[in-house]
């Protein structure tokens, strides 16, 4: 049965077509076994560029969190590899009625989890109601991905958690599962895709006591289900976490529902430098990394690796938390915009291909508005919005990230120095504040709103406007101190719950001319397109414009 889905006005075809071609060298010659049965055994062993935060998907927002997380889950839609297209994963189909707030899955039959516990309806519902009724400030503030695209909880504790969006989900049989919601959101039916939204065990969830949450000054604690014992339906099985070793160790699920691991065993060397992960590459000890520098990908493609180039699906932007009073001030905002040599920054510090950002989400999404106030390198300008301003002589905290590459920033040392001369050159005095990713920066900026300024993107999840820009600044966040520009949210929630195409598209484009003119809560930076490099023994990665790698496809000969 073929999914019916919600139109949008924008085709996927274009990021496809994209991702197809960029990942075209990397696809392996499976021949005619329709089995799935593994050819070649043995083990991948990828060089992870940051420490993942856990491994229970809801509790997760990043990328190194999330590469082991979709190795081991599955979610009810997932993405046909290569590209930005949605197709049926634990559900084989789905359909909605005409306002687009009830949603019924088929599920795929005959899916166990890792612990032989039956995946069916009634798993399904367990989980969205899980999420729903999650309990304790220090566990919804976690759920980043979930408050972003389901609003707030049966009762809200963290700050900034909304009206909540879900409604209620019913088991109709063992294979239909029924999630009604209190409106319409373009999200859908692409968030129902969110590894956030990875489908887990109920009985491994209540065995590990996976709803624990402990915040421990600036620090969280997490259950054992998050930290030992995850279990999902997904191609590998979790072996363990040695952190001594920094290696995570995956095991091929023999009774996976969908196409078979290639490889026995898939190792993640969580690897924080970058020379390091290079040299590891070089010597043969990782078959895999990710993120590589812009000046090595020419030198690594010359010497036989295979440089897998995905398409520019992200956004990296200088935050601006107006927690601090000065920077409330809209032309405070604005001198900085005006202050950063943008293009100078994409010539000499980004990838082949990358492009200064004058929104905050591709030109490739829906509501892209080309005639958007943009803001060229203007240090005079600069200096005369902070005299206007009676801001001279303003010091600004910039909090980054040194310790890890990312897809829309390869180096964050390099891209901060840039950025902060920049802001010093028109009389901003700049305390850089290195943190490291996980246990430190996100959790400063993101729950603690330590920062003044702080760099910080985003991969698109989806090709939806909701997901860049209603992801950012739908909401007050502590990372924007941004709480009391209701004008803002109530402009986003409208055109995100506007279903009428044309509509849709006028509403968000309207909100792009806002955000840059009137608003500027954060000023975008640049499109990155991120490579991924394997050794050249490495057959069947599909490299993915959303980076949603999964490595059940991979196999390695020797």
């Amino acid at each position: 049965m073929q999914a019916r889905r919600l139109r949008t006005a924008v085709s996927l075809v274009a990021v496809a077509a994209l991702a197809v071609g960029a990942a075209g060298c990397a696809e392996s010659d499976r021949g005619d076994d329709s089995s799935g049965e593994a050819k070649t055994g043995g083990t991948f062993i990828f060089a992870g560029a940051g420490d993942p935060k856990n491994f229970d998907p809801i509790f997760n927002d990043d990328g190194e969190s999330f590469r082991p997380v979709r190795q081991m889950y599955d979610t009810l839609i997932q993405h046909k590899p290569g590209t930005a297209d949605l197709v049926g994963g634990l559900a084989e189909s789905w359909e909605h009625d005409p306002d687009g707030k009830v949603w019924t899955f088929k599920l795929r039959q005959g899916v166990k989890f890792h612990d032989g516990t039956p995946f069916n309806s009634a798993a399904v519902c367990y989980n969205f109601d899980r999420w729903y009724n999650m309990k304790g400030a220090a566990a919804q503030s976690q759920m980043i991905y979930y408050q972003d695209v389901f609003g707030g909880f049966a009762k809200n504790e963290a700050e900034g958690a909304g009206q909540a969006l879900y409604n209620k989900c019913e088991a109709k049989d063992e294979g239909t599962a029924v999630v009604t919601l209190n409106q319409y959101k373009g999200a859908f039916p692409g968030a129902f895709a969110l590894t956030a939204l990875s489908i887990a065990s109920p009985e491994a969830l209540k065995k590990g006591d996976a709803d624990t949450v402990k915040q421990n000054g600036d620090s969280f604690e997490y259950s054992s289900f998050a930290t030992t014992t995850p279990v999902g339906t997904g191609p590998f099985t979790f072996g363990g976490w040695d952190k001594a070793k920094n290696e995570i160790t995956l095991n091929r699920n023999p009774d996976y529902w969908g196409e078979k691991a290639k490889v026995d065993k898939v190792i993640i060397k969580v690897i924080k430098d970058e020379n390091t992960r290079k040299q590891e590459l070089r010597a043969g000890t990782v078959q895999g990394i990710d993120f590589p520098a812009p000046a090595d990908r020419k030198a690594l493609s010359g010497e036989g690796f295979q440089v897998l180039d995905r398409p520019a699906f992200n956004i990296l932007y200088l935050g601006i938390n107006q927690k601090n009073p000065k920077l409330k001030d809209l032309r405070v905002r604005q001198a900085i915009a005006y202050a950063l040599n943008r293009q100078q920054l994409v010539q000499t510090k980004g990838p082949g291909g990358t492009k200064v950002a004058d929104e905050f989400m591709p030109d490739t999404v829906l509501g892209y508005a080309p005639d958007v106030q943009k803001y060229e390198y203007n240090p005079d300008k600069a200096k005369q919005l902070l005299k206007e301003a009676g801001a001279e002589g303003l010091t600004l905290n910039f909090y980054y990230p040194p310790d890890v590459s990312r897809p829309y920033m390869p180096n964050p040392q390099e891209i901060f120095t840039v950025l902060a001369n920049d802001l010093q050159a028109v009389g901003i005095k700049v305390n850089g504040t290195p943190r490291p990713w996980n246990g430190g920066f996100k959790d400063d900026v993101q729950q603690f709103g330590k920062q003044d300024l702080h760099i910080l993107g985003w991969t698109g999840d989806y090709n939806d406007p909701g997901n860049f820009v209603g992801t950012f600044f739908g909401r007050g966040k502590v990372e924007f101190g941004d709480q009391a520009m209701t004008e803002m949210f109530d402009a986003i929630a409208k055109a995100d719950g506007t279903v009428d195409e044309a509509g849709k598209k006028a509403a968000w484009e309207q909100v792009n001319r806002d955000i840059a003119a009137k608003w500027l809560p954060a000023v975008p930076v640049w499109h990155a397109p991120p490579a991924i490099v394997v050794t050249k023994d490495v057959q069947g990665l599909v490299a993915s414009p959303l980076t949603d790698e999964r490595f059940n496809t991979v196999s390695v000969s020797k």
